[in-house]
């Protein structure tokens, strides 16, 4: 006996549509204006980011607040050190350990990058929804968030 596939209405089917397309159109977009105005991919801003919030981080600790891989992160991290965005140093905790740092120049960067991110995120998402609607998204959203992520360790929630 075969199972029955699911099926979805159309409401579901509309919401699901949209949110995938979402999902695929919108960080292509971001990496292009971040490519094209900062000289950035869009996960380097996002590790830059995490570096300037939450400060000195290990690898690891880098890799899950960034939602990548360990050989990911790293690989990326050696590049934006090699740009000098990123130091490596010694940690005061614990001495065989090594944390990463945004740079001087890191933070120049990211100064200089997200005047111009955080009009396009106006541009092409915030702009186009009312308060109520952006309310109502990250109502929807958080909840799918924490099903994807139940620990919590990416991103700012």
């Amino acid at each position: 006996m075969v199972a029955p596939l699911p099926r979805m209405t159309p409401e579901q089917s509309r919401a699901w549509l949209a949110l995938i397309s979402t999902a695929e159109l919108l960080p292509s977009a971001l990496d292009a204006q971040l490519q094209r105005d900062a000289d950035l991919t869009r996960y380097e801003f996002i590790l830059l980011s995490t570096l300037q919030r939450g400060g000195p981080m290990r690898l690891s600790d880098l890799a899950a607040a960034t939602n990548a891989t360990l050989p990911r992160c790293s690989k990326v991290v050696s590049r934006l050190q090699r740009r000098d965005l990123v130091e490596r140093e010694e940690s005061t905790q614990d001495r065989l350990s090594v944390v990463l740092k945004l740079s001087r120049q890191g933070r120049r960067r990211l100064v200089f990058a997200a005047p111009d991110h955080f009009a396009t995120a106006h541009r092409l998402v915030l702009d186009r929804l009312t308060p109520a609607q952006l309310d109502a998204l990250a109502d929807a959203l958080e909840p799918v968030v924490q099903a994807l992520e139940p620990q919590q360790k990416f991103g700012p929630f």
